[in-house]
């Protein structure tokens, strides 16, 4: 049960009262009167308990009131004072006037050595409960609660100061008592027996309670005149049973805060206590301080620390059961998310970032809650949560399913080409390999002769291809990860099936590429690919043909048989059998039964050379090609060496509470080394 508390203190103690009367008697000069009001340490305050005022907090006007007694009237005014601060502590230097009574009164007093004291009336403008056990610093000094929390006065603002009698407080600390709280004082013995009678104490009681048994009592004690006692004694039986009761419910309250906070968060546990928070708000509060808070968690001791993030990444690729997570993840990030997240689900994510973002609210998703959690969730975090971005573990998540999907399609491109790196989108001019580079013999001068480069050449450029996808508010409701399983199964599959589209239109339009002018082009009914191997030796006689384009033989072996779905079992029996079947029919000839081909051309199947989608496409052309470390036909070009797709986050969507993803994938295909290989038309 939060305490009212008044709305104005009054610092009251044996403080340093100094009062300096003119220099001749009878002057009508003001005299100088200095209180060091406030020392700037821990006080016991009735009504607040220990209490530490900070004196950078003050609010003052620039002169303040000298009151006599606190009494707010004209007569009793004694004078005005300046508020001054310094080293954590609080004097008033002010001066009292020799026109009024009551502060003649004073300064005869004080020549007399009647010990006086000042009280400072404040008003708390913000405060803060200090928990047991934990220290501030404040005031220049270090200050710890050590039986019991107090209460830091952050800011107040400074009303009067006030001249009282000695003995005002009767122990040797200075007391804080509110002006507005005479009902909080019990100075009727009777009464303040009758409040222990019914089993309470004076002092654990707010106003609100004082005043419900004072009115209890007041009935009481009127049973014995006029008033039934029979009904008066009703009343107060009624009273103190309902303060029982509401004091039987605060109890549990503060027994359930305490049990929550478990003695590891003093501070959660005095301001939950003292704010009235039920039980329900402490423990979301310890969740957000407990759990994302951590900023690693250590799966095996010593230095070898794991980032949290990464074992809730490794932790959501596990319930996504994303391929090959342990080429991803170390094993003690592997063994640190299955136990600490086993079966991690959307929604679990999603209120770890919501709570590190500071959510207190309710720790269940839904159309109701769902838009806080959500602008919680996305928030840009503080250092203290910096491990837990929830865009940067959705992307690295996203895009290690990307992966798998992506690497999951067809890779048979890489089979026929080279990668070379860009770092722009700008065209990019590449001269051939096959120049005037051949060593010479040296001269008997010892000069060395420079080689040429020919002016023959090829561009290339990288371009991008982009997907968007979304994480729905309906996914989120539902705790569906099934956004993540569209990541591998559509998107990562997507970009590799547009990779490969975008690679073999270019690879099987190539009627500029390959060219009998060029010699790498044959045709005719004899270029057929067949298992009696005409056409095949024919592409291997082309091939040793060709010339550098100094006029040369290039030289070199094939080692590459590219066909389509069509011819892939003649290729397969071209390099596999090693015999071949001449059939029974009778002849003189010696006809060789052995494959001479065997083992030497490596079938490559391309599913797209023959569809009917690509211009160019023949079910019977095929290639001969060298191996593309040597001579490449085309090469693809992937900005800054990435040759995956990427993906990440692009926004949360605070108006559709969605999530929105971005994939991209930088590449451009062009030809390259026209002397890399043979093409057949298969066909006259």
């Amino acid at each position: 049960m939060k305490k009212t508390e008044p709305s104005e203190m009054q610092l009251v103690g044996p403080v340093e009262l100094t009062i300096e009367a003119a220099a001749a008697d009878g002057s009508e000069k003001p005299a100088l009167v200095n209180v060091a009001a406030y020392g700037g340490g821990l006080m016991t305050v009735t009504g607040f308990g220990p209490v530490v005022l900070d004196v950078e907090g003050i609010e003052s006007p620039e002169r303040v009131p000298l009151l006599a007694d606190h009494e707010n009237r004209i007569d009793a005014v004694l004078g005005s004072g300046l508020p001054v601060r310094g080293d954590g502590r609080l004097a008033i230097n002010g001066t009292l006037s020799r026109t009024s009574d009551r502060a003649r009164r004073v300064i005869d007093l004080h020549r007399d050595g009647v010990p006086l004291q000042a009280s400072v009336g404040a008003e708390p403008l913000e405060t803060e409960r200090i928990a047991k056990g934990r220290q501030i610093v404040v005031n220049g000094r270090t200050i710890r609660a050590e039986g019991a929390s107090f209460l830091l006065v952050r800011r107040s603002r400074l009303k009067h100061v006030a001249i009282v009698p000695n003995g005002a407080d009767g122990s040797t600390s200075v007391n804080i008592a509110a002006q507005a709280a005479s009902s909080k004082e019990i100075p009727d013995m009777e009464f303040a027996q009758w409040i222990e009678a019914q089993g309470f104490v004076a002092d654990d009681l707010d106003d609100k309670q004082t005043t419900c048994l004072q009115a209890a009592f007041n009935a009481q004690n009127r049973a014995t005149g006029s008033q039934p006692a029979e009904s008066g004694e009703d009343i107060a039986a009624t009273a103190v049973a309902d303060l029982r009761a509401e004091l039987s419910a605060e109890t549990a309250r503060v027994a359930a805060i305490r049990k929550l906070c478990g003695g590891k968060h003093g501070d959660i546990e005095a301001k939950a206590i003292g704010e009235g928070w039920d039980a329900t708000r402490t423990e979301l509060e310890v969740m957000r301080v407990e759990r994302p808070k951590a900023p690693a968690i250590h799966a095996g001791g010593g230095d070898n620390g794991v980032v949290a993030a990464e074992v809730i990444e490794a932790a959501l690729c596990g319930t996504l059961n994303t391929p090959r997570r342990e080429k991803h993840f170390s094993e003690q990030t592997l063994e640190a998310a299955d136990k600490k997240y086993r079966r991690l689900g959307l929604q679990e994510l999603i209120m770890m970032a919501a709570h590190a973002g500071g959510y207190t609210g309710r720790a269940t998703i839904s159309r109701e809650t769902l838009p806080e959690i959500f602008r919680a969730a996305f928030t840009p975090i503080n250092a203290a949560f910096s491990t837990l971005s929830l865009p940067g573990i959705f992307s690295n998540v996203a895009n290690k399913e990307l992966l798998a999907g992506f690497m999951e399609e067809d890779q048979t491109w890489r089979e026929v080409s080279v990668t070379r790196t860009v770092s722009d989108f700008k065209t990019v001019t590449s001269y051939r390999l096959l120049d005037d580079m051949e060593y010479e013999e040296l001269a008997p001068d010892g000069e060395i002769k420079h080689g040429k480069l020919s002016e023959e050449s090829y561009t290339r450029q990288a371009r991008t291809y982009a997907k968007m996808f979304s994480l729905t508010r309906t996914a989120i409701i539902n705790d569906d990860l099934g956004a993540f399983e569209d990541l591998r199964v559509r998107l990562g599959a997507g970009a590799a099936r547009k990779f490969n589209n975008v690679f073999w239109a270019r690879y099987i339009n190539n009627s500029t590429f390959f060219t009998s002018g060029r010699s790498n082009y044959i045709t005719g009914a004899d270029s057929a690919l067949d298992v009696d191997g005409v056409g095949l030796q024919k592409a291997i006689l082309a091939f040793r043909k060709l010339k550098s384009p100094d006029g040369k033989r290039l030289g070199g072996i094939p080692t590459i048989l590219v066909v389509p779905p069509e011819l892939q079992f003649v290729a397969q029996r071209l390099h596999q059998s090693t015999t071949v079947n001449t059939g029974g029919a009778s002849t003189k000839d010696t006809v060789p039964n052995e494959n001479i081909h065997a083992g030497k051309y490596r079938p490559v199947v391309v599913d797209w050379l023959s569809d009917s989608a690509f211009t160019g496409n023949s079910a019977k052309a095929w290639y001969l090609l060298r191996s593309p470390s040597i001579l490449a036909p085309v090469v693809v070009s992937f900005l800054d060496g990435i040759q995956t797709p990427t993906v990440d986050m692009a926004e949360a969507d605070f108006n559709t509470l969605g999530v929105q993803f971005r994939g991209y994938h930088d590449f451009g295909v062009d030809f390259a080394e026209w002397l890399a290989g043979i093409k057949s038309k298969g066909e006259a």
